[in-house]
């Protein structure tokens, strides 16, 4: 079974530090682990990283095109402005999946526009780590024999 990667963007790996009152106090080790949980209870299997660099986000995206794997990725602060990256995504020809843990729609005006979503198959957000487990159960739901 090819692997899903779960990315993750820039100063995802400060969750439970950063701006707690819209982020939560989750850890990006407690969203990994239970991304892990969920998958194995799919029979999934996942890929779980985060980078604070817009290079390695487009060498990732590379590397799932070239594995054939999809993609559920929260590109943070990536989202609003990197066009490598959102090119890197128009790549892919499985299904890119975007979560975002607070709902960028209600937050201020740069937040609100995600560019890297114009190529996303679905977009998840506001539902805090929860948005991953409704990713990988959508994906799931879009495999083969599923």
């Amino acid at each position: 079974m090819k692997a899903i990667f779960v990315l993750n963007g820039p100063n995802l790996d400060m969750l439970g530090i950063r701006e707690p009152e819209i982020y939560g106090r989750e850890t990006l080790a407690d969203i990994a682990a239970l991304c892990a949980q969920t998958a194995a209870r799919l029979g999934l299997a996942v890929e779980f990283r985060q980078t604070n660099a817009e290079a390695t986000m487009v060498e990732w995206l590379h590397e799932a095109y070239r594995e054939d794997a999809a993609v559920i990725c929260n590109p943070a602060g990536l989202s609003f402005f990197s066009v490598p990256v959102l090119d890197a995504v128009k790549i892919l020809r499985t299904p890119y999946l975007e979560v975002h843990i607070s709902n960028i729609h209600g937050r201020d005006e740069f937040h609100r526009h995600s560019m890297t979503a114009t190529a996303a198959k679905g977009v998840i957000c506001g539902f805090g780590s929860y948005g991953y487990v409704m990713a990988l159960e959508a994906l799931a739901r879009q495999m083969p024999g599923k």
